[in-house]
């Protein structure tokens, strides 16, 4: 069944539009998206991985094709974000740790199947486009999308144009060097930012405080349910904000480690506006303000100089309508 946008207005606008699609491994989301990045209906359905890549790439076209019914018109175009690495040239998936994947010809399917232009891009990257086109960016040319979430990762725009890189891996922003000494990331090397401030690393450090100081971790134990493994990032900012002394400590740490990686983000990069996106800026959005304090703080002052840093305005819909948004572009 098609869920039209919660706006009415988006439900009876008519014209061109495009198709966004957010592949995960556990749901797929497809949208019709109008030119002007409004969302105008939705539908999800279950991701059959276990099934393999032709049914997961089946169950994607038959959501278009759904949209396209309960539209009249088909999309101009159809955009996919996959939690991936992408080949730029073919849009094939080079590996999806979450739909365990490998070499699948995505772009090339889904085309064939659906007689349509299909553009394929890791899901972070569109949720970044989504953003700087119809979101928190709008207007601006040289910006940086920082999505803190279970992971991290980002997308950073220069002189108007998506940084892509040599091998279309540019945006692993979550993988910048904080602390030589760190704790190990998912990657393989120590002190990554993800490691220190995804939702992840918290709830690993959150844990391992618990364990250490059973007294001061009371309150986050019980927020558990006595259980230490169910102690997760959204438990900490729930914690922090009841006041819990343990888990604003652990909200010091995670903020002055993404102020630290967002100093050389923009040392780097000199942008003039740094969103900040994801579940955890969700559940504590008051690390906006503590992450412009720091960076404001420390960062070069040339590089600062018009430097605004802002909160994403999408939420989780960043991913279709930036699917949609980069399956438009040449």
């Amino acid at each position: 069944m098609t869920e039209k946008a919660d706006n009415p207005q988006n439900a009876a606008a008519g014209g061109p539009w495009a198709a966004g699609v957010d592949l995960g491994g556990t749901k797929i989301e497809v949208a019709r998206v109008g030119d002007d990045g409004r969302l105008l209906a939705r539908l999800r359905r279950p991701t059959p991985v276990k099934d393999g890549p032709a049914a997961v790439e089946a169950a994607i076209v038959a959501a278009v094709h759904d949209l396209i019914v309960d539209a009249g018109s088909p999309p101009v175009a159809v955009g996919v974000g996959v939690a991936g690495q992408v080949t730029a040239a073919s849009g094939a998936v080079r590996f999806a740790p979450n739909l365990a994947w490998h070499d699948v010809p995505l772009q090339a399917d889904l085309s064939q199947a659906l007689g349509l232009p299909v553009v394929v891009a890791n899901d972070v990257r569109v949720a970044a486009w989504g953003e700087w086109l119809h979101g928190a960016g709008q207007g601006c040319a040289d910006l940086i999308c920082l999505f803190v979430g279970t992971g991290i990762g980002g997308g950073v725009v220069s002189g108007g144009r998506m940084l892509t890189g040599d091998n279309n891996s540019a945006g692993e922003l979550g993988h910048t060097t904080v602390d030589l000494h760190g704790p190990v990331c998912h990657c393989g090397n120590r002190g990554c930012l993800e490691a220190l401030a995804a939702g992840w690393a918290i709830a690993v450090r959150a844990q391992h405080a618990v364990a250490d100081d059973p007294a001061g971790g009371a309150y986050l134990l019980q927020l558990a349910d006595g259980q230490p493994t169910e102690i997760t990032a959204a438990r900490v900012a729930s914690a922090a904000h009841a006041g819990d002394p343990l888990a604003n400590k652990l909200l010091d740490e995670v903020a002055a480690a993404l102020s630290a990686g967002c100093v050389s983000l923009v040392n780097a990069f000199n942008p003039r506006r740094l969103i900040l996106g994801g579940g955890v800026i969700e559940g504590l959005p008051e690390l906006v303000d503590r992450v412009a304090r720091g960076v404001h703080a420390c960062a070069l002052a040339a590089a600062t100089a018009n430097l605004s840093v802002v909160a994403a305005q999408l939420h989780n819909d960043a991913g279709v309508i930036g699917a949609a948004a980069r399956a438009r572009q040449p």
